[in-house]
């Protein structure tokens, strides 16, 4: 893929499905006319016009894989956003929007970069890091990759099925922290993340894992403190954040 290399235009993008994913967030499948491709952890920047000509843009991680034809992104409502409600609540099948991308070179993975993967995300930062695995899968690749995904329940959290179905496949772990409240039974984390949970769940410092931390500012600032407390090198963490009223 050269989608970090291609010209970085607006293009007028229709909406094709909207998928559930849960009480507060969809994905939305589009078709993008002469989309360049993509890197999986890349973004684009989403332009909405009122018929007033006021404009309001924010930027939205990519979650389908750079092997598929069509681009998907997941959006989760932000209290007070201006952008998010109407995406989620308002946008309907056939509605076009103007975006332009793929955006960003840093927080990407390809197959070909190797590992092992450690995935970090809190909350709607899962969003990149899917793209990630689903690149991954899209490629048969066996490079192990651990995904960590907090969120305050486990109704809260994005691709449920599809990430048990990758789960213990392709050397793909996914460990769950559940914050505020888990369902009975439940037998994965019950807490915010902390360095005791990153040592069981992250390869050693010695296996040169590839970190990727996603999420609100304060998670990953945490994360990666953490990390690095635990002695993995501050240059094998590539991080992404956005603060509590970004969208």
């Amino acid at each position: 893929m050269t989608g970090s290399r291609a010209p970085i235009v607006w293009r007028t993008s229709t909406v094709r499905e909207i998928v559930p994913e849960t009480a507060h967030a969809k994905t939305i499948v589009l078709d993008v006319p002469d989309w360049p491709g993509h890197l999986a952890g890349q973004h684009v920047d989403v332009r909405l016009t009122a018929e007033d000509g006021y404009q309001a843009e924010r930027s939205y991680s990519i979650a389908s894989a750079p092997e598929t034809a069509e681009l998907s992104l997941t959006v989760v409502i932000f209290d007070d956003g201006e952008v998010s409600p109407y995406l989620v609540e308002e946008l309907q099948v056939g509605d076009q929007f103007e975006l332009r991308g793929p955006v960003g070179g840093y927080f990407t993975w390809r197959t070909t970069d190797g590992g092992p993967l450690l995935l970090l995300a809190g909350g709607s930062g899962l969003v990149p890091l899917m793209a990630m695995l689903r690149h991954h899968a899209a490629r048969g690749s066996d490079v192990p990759a651990r995904l960590l995904v907090s969120a305050r329940s486990f109704e809260d959290v994005l691709y449920r099925d599809e990430l048990a179905a990758l789960s213990g496949h392709g050397g793909v772990e996914v460990s769950y922290a559940l914050t505020r409240r888990q369902p009975e039974g439940w037998t994965g984390f019950s807490r915010r993340v902390d360095a005791e949970m990153l040592r069981a769940i992250a390869p050693s410092a010695a296996e040169h894992p590839r970190i990727y931390v996603c999420g609100p500012t304060a998670f990953v600032e945490f994360v990666a403190d953490r990390l690095v407390d635990l002695g993995y090198p501050p240059t094998a963490i590539r991080a992404e954040r956005f603060g509590p009223t970004g969208e």
